[in-house]
């Protein structure tokens, strides 16, 4: 059986794979975190946003960005509860 490209993959190449994916799944979560749960996506999105960087994505742009997405997710968690005594959004 020969061994092919995809096969002999050293442990840094998965490694940054998996960085790329968290700094993607940084990005979303922080997103949705805006409208959604901000209490949960906020710091799942500045957890997976440290990790990536720590690994060395190669997509720092969007780590950054969740991470500073899931700040204000936090801050906008913070912000409700202190105004408002909720955690939701209250449209009209």
């Amino acid at each position: 059986m020969a061994l092919t490209a995809s096969t002999t993959r050293t442990p840094s190449a998965a490694r940054r794979r998996d960085a790329d994916g968290m700094a993607v799944a940084s990005f979303v979560l922080g997103l949705i975190g805006l409208l959604l749960f901000n209490a949960v996506f906020g710091p799942c999105a500045i957890i997976l946003g440290a990790l990536a960087i720590a690994r060395q994505t190669q997509r720092r742009g969007r780590a950054l960005l969740g991470l500073a997405l899931g700040v204000a997710d936090v801050a906008l968690l913070i912000t409700l509860v202190t105004l408002d005594n909720s955690v939701f959004w209250q449209f009209g």
